[in-house]
């Protein structure tokens, strides 16, 4: 692929915390080598419908609770907005390691980032080809990102608290790289409300990615057909799909077009720099004419690994503690 090049405007959006502008990533993403998201589109339906349901012996072979449902599948777990988020399920692994390279003590310590991955059988009817799908979009999403990382260097170099290694070699040597897939199941028809009450997080909750950077897919819909596979379908809403706030609190809607990714800055990034660079709020809004409709994405999470000191009291691995905690209740695992 060729080296893309970013100019000193793209990087210097993050000072607002809105995300770096959508990259163009070239006919090897728009054209589909194998496991791109184009040439994979029925992927997340099938993972979320059909590896999960219909059983509850199905479901927890592909379920890891020791992780806090950070590997495999994840549904109902994570707190949002106060109670169990329902609305969406996802699949997550490390797409570049399935098993890291740590001490046993320091996997046992964070069984978030450093147990093995969970995939379905090759024999797994609806899901063939399943884990290789997985593992070549996240890589793709990674290169691009380390990409993007070492021409944001000489800027962020200027605000790294430890600046003895570079924002590149954080991302591109950590073994805590985390991949999600993500289905935002069709809202019930008891739940639709008129869409001036609508809230804007109606689909997922405002929060912060762990992260340094983020890397997006760009979304698809699905609309179920009965017993038929669920189709692709332009989204029924134009207020539907993501939204971020920016470091003045103004509301944007992100449209990351179909051959493009995009990238946002997550809060660790924000505690590396202290506060020089900004994570980006972020969540999901439903909209008008979503019934039978369902809304599927990637995020590639590229952070640094546990050790690594991220303020003056904390490593990552402290700090992602801290935030696991207020997302999941430990107590029903």
């Amino acid at each position: 692929m060729t080296p893309m090049r970013y100019d000193d405007t793209t990087v210097a959006l993050c000072r607002t915390g809105l995300r770096v502008p959508p990259t163009s990533s070239g006919d090897h993403y728009h054209q589909g080598s194998p496991g791109c998201l184009p040439a994979i589109p029925g992927i997340p339906a099938q993972v979320c419908i059909q590896v999960c349901p219909p059983t509850k012996e199905t479901k927890e072979r592909y379920t890891d609770p020791g992780s806090s449902y950070s590997f495999g599948w994840s549904h109902g777990k994570e707190i949002m907005n106060g109670k169990p988020d329902i609305l969406k399920g996802s699949y997550y692994a490390n797409p570049t390691v399935d098993v890291p390279g740590v001490s046993p003590e320091l996997r046992e310590q964070y069984r978030e980032y450093y147990r093995s991955n969970i995939w379905p059988s090759p024999e797994e009817k609806g899901v063939e080809g399943f884990e290789e799908a997985f593992k070549n979009l996240g890589r793709f999403v990674f290169q691009v990102g380390c990409e993007l990382a070492t021409a944001c260097q000489p800027f962020v170099s200027k605000h790294l608290k430890d600046s003895s290694i570079p924002l590149p070699d954080l991302i591109g040597t950590s073994q805590t790289t985390k991949a999600r897939l993500l289905h935002y199941f069709p809202p019930k028809q008891e739940t639709v409300v008129p869409a001036e009450d609508e809230p804007i997080d109606s689909w997922c909750g405002f929060h912060l990615d762990n992260s340094l950077l983020t890397g997006l897919c760009s979304a698809i819909f699905l609309r179920e057909e009965g017993d038929n596979e669920p189709r692709i379908v332009p989204s029924p809403s134009p207020t539907s799909g993501l939204y971020i706030r920016t470091r003045g609190g103004q509301l944007v809607k992100v449209s990351i077009p179909s051959d493009c990714l995009a990238f946002q800055t997550g809060e660790c990034l924000e505690l590396v720099t202290e506060k020089r660079l900004v994570a980006t709020p972020h969540c999901v809004h439903i909209g008008k004419g979503q019934e039978r409709v369902s809304r599927e994405t990637f995020a590639l999470f590229m952070q640094p690994d546990v050790n690594q000191k991220v303020s003056a009291s904390e490593t990552f691995g402290q700090f992602s503690k801290r935030i696991f905690a207020s997302h999941y209740d430990h107590s029903s695992m």
